[in-house]
């Protein structure tokens, strides 16, 4: 039937009618994109490549991004789009490891929880910057100290010669004179005024009302989003990942033409090629890589689950990938050509400007925007950039914990009711972001954003491609995907997955051991009991794991543990492609003996079995029938036996 559409045109249907797929190819390439593509590739990029041989970073973190962040990034969305469950459902692989889905939705709630409160803040400068003067320029606010010195106007050319004076001055003298550096007007308008913080995390103070409402706008358009799952927010997608590059190249553009752009750009890109050498350059590239593509989040699994079963998920990893590389690369010429700008203006060198984290985004950049003829309009943009760039990733997080919920319970009720799961997720995570729009609020922010999603993905990730490539084993993993694409994984995959990748991880958890310093934030240092919850909330996740692991040891059939341990890391007999047309090959439902041979060993013995059974039924209805047929003739000498028995 045509469902009332235009006569002689065939109806666009989903594969998967009762999960549901994505509109087209475009919209899971968007949104794999916009949840690629966060704030960090702004904030933290840039800075990192500043920090660690400018151009010389990019050799170790383009090596990165072949050996480990496109390989991880094609074995999530084939892993997803194979079995098209969410990232609790694929562990029908291999039931014993479900510890890392959970593990993985543990993740994405701490994320989910602070990312938005981080969006919040953008929605509230993006308000205030709607004047004709914004209103960190000057220093003549309630909310100013007495070190407060701006730099437009006056202040300016009194700073100008004093910083002349600094650099002629010997060390000791100089050091004193930055011992009371000057604070401007934009960083005493983020603290005093926007978070009004307090000294200590543990001093809540009380709620800034108006953070409250933007979280709450902001969960509202998270939630309005998603509000039919993938077919709607496969619709938003088309505006929150394409207009991002719109802003940054206006702002490219902007920051290229001004005096002193130059130089922040040769500060961000000369290469210092000594520091290649050196490890934490490499630990940093890794990192960066590895956090920046979203892998372990159980994001790109969730996103590939809605894809239809042919789909070429190699090609598109590729193209995400290299996409999210490049913006980072393309958004350090934004930072820095503004940066480069507001420290010719100041005369002071760029490294004295550059920032990073929510530092760079709410403090650095907006004051060197307010050096700007029009400036409102640039604010405006810049933190609609932001904004869309959040909200691309938070779209993905929230659709990671309700696609795993419903894909579990998976009842009819649940999957017509999505739309109120969501809801539920949605008002959750604003309940659980109110303390973060306290006064103590950017301690938490900062102490969730570095232990919650730190080393426990490395380990998350790390346990995935061992069970794929090992437990599971690597050779059924190439034919699954063999025959999902029609061709098998390219060798350099192959070998990645199996020994680069899990290597590399490796490293990139040993790096961050050693690297490990107690987080800090300005000049206040974090007090030991906060850094136990920081650990507790890293630890949370991967403690899933063996947990789970030991669960499903204990209810496994079997005599010895031995046999506990087999039977629990077994596929299970549903895994595998989800409709049924997809199911050939091994994972054909079984009618002869023949075919048998087909299947993996595991199921051979419970086939036979059922055959036998059925040769066995088979005897006893022809029993039956001659039985029948004889008392027809004569006088049975069998007890007839029943015939329904």
């Amino acid at each position: 039937s045509d469902n009332g559409a235009v006569p002689g045109e065939p109806v666009k249907k989903d594969e998967n009618s009762r999960r549901g797929n994505w509109g087209n190819q475009i919209e899971f390439v968007l949104t794999s994109v916009g949840y690629a593509v966060g704030l960090g590739n702004v904030w933290r990029f840039p800075y990192l490549c500043y920090r660690n041989g400018g151009g010389a970073f990019m050799l170790p973190y383009f090596i990165m991004l072949v050996f480990c962040g496109i390989p991880l990034f094609f074995l999530e969305l084939s892993f997803g789009q194979f079995a098209s469950l969410g990232c609790l459902g694929v562990w029908k692989i291999s039931p014993m490891f479900k510890g890392v889905g959970y593990g993985m939705m543990v993740v994405s709630t701490y994320i989910g929880i602070y990312y938005n409160v981080v969006i919040c803040i953008a929605f509230y400068y993006f308000f205030m910057s709607m004047t004709n003067l914004l209103p960190w320029t000057y220093c003549n606010n309630p909310w100013n100290t007495a070190d407060c010195s701006g730099v437009v106007g006056s202040g300016h050319q009194l700073n100008a010669s004093l910083a002349n004076a600094t650099t002629s001055l010997v060390a000791g003298v100089s050091e004193v004179v930055n011992r009371t550096k000057r604070t401007s007007p934009s960083e005493e308008y983020w603290k005093h005024y926007v978070l009004n913080i307090s000294d200590d995390i543990g001093n809540f103070g009380e709620v800034r009302l108006p953070i409250l409402g933007c979280l709450a706008v902001s969960w509202c358009v998270v939630f309005l989003c998603l509000i039919k799952g993938v077919k709607s927010s496969g619709k938003v997608v088309y505006f929150t990942a394409t207009f991002p590059y719109v802003v940054l190249t206006i702002l490219f553009i902007r920051g290229i033409t001004l005096d002193g752009a130059i130089n922040g750009i040769k500060y961000y890109l000369t290469p210092q090629w000594q520091k290649v050498l050196d490890a934490k350059v490499w630990g940093d590239a890794a990192s960066q890589i590895f956090y920046s593509l979203g892998c372990a989040w159980g994001g790109l699994i969730t996103m590939a689950s809605y894809n239809k079963f042919h789909n070429n998920c190699f090609r598109d990893s590729i193209i995400i990938s290299i996409t999210n590389c490049a913006t980072s690369v393309y958004a350090g010429f934004v930072i820095f050509s503004i940066l480069g700008f507001m420290a010719h203006h100041l005369n002071v060198p760029v490294s004295e400007v550059a920032d990073h984290g929510p530092g760079l985004a709410f403090v650095a950049y907006p004051e060197a925007l307010t050096l700007l003829p029009i400036s409102p309009l640039w604010s405006l943009l810049f933190f609609f950039m932001l904004i869309l760039l959040g909200l691309g990733t938070q779209f993905c997080l929230l659709e990671t914990l309700v696609t795993a919920v419903v894909d579990e319970i998976g009842t009819d009720w649940i999957i017509r009711h999505k739309t109120i799961v969501t809801l539920t997720v949605a008002i959750a995570g604003f309940l659980l972001g109110v303390p973060l729009t306290t006064q103590a609020g950017i301690y938490w922010l900062l102490l969730m954003d570095n232990y919650a999603a730190s080393f426990s993905l490395v380990i998350i990730s790390c346990i995935m491609c061992i069970c794929i490539m090992y437990i599971y084993g690597h050779r059924n993993y190439f034919k699954d995907v063999e025959m999902m694409l029609g061709f098998p994984p390219p060798l350099f995959f192959k070998v990645c997955w199996r020994f680069i990748s899990p290597v590399i991880i490796s490293f990139i958890l040993i790096f961050t051991v050693i690297q490990y310093k107690p987080i800090t934030y300005n000049d206040y240092v974090y007090p030991g009991w906060s850094l136990a919850i920081g650990f507790a909330m890293a630890l949370s996740s991967v403690i899933c794991i063996p947990i789970y692991a030991l669960y499903k040891i204990s209810r496994s059939p079997g005599a010895t543990f031995r046999e506990r341990l087999k039977n629990a890391c077994r596929s299970h007999p549903k895994w595998g492609p989800a409709l049924q047309e997809h199911r050939t090959g091994r994972y054909a439902p079984m009618a002869s003996e023949d075919t048998v041979e087909a299947r993996p060993l595991k199921e051979k013995e419970e086939l036979k079995e059922e055959l036998k059974e059925e040769e066995k039924e088979k005897e006893r209805k022809d029993e039956i029938s001659l039985t029948i047929q004889g008392s027809n003739g004569s006088t049975n000498t069998h007890n007839n036996p029943n015939p329904s028995a």
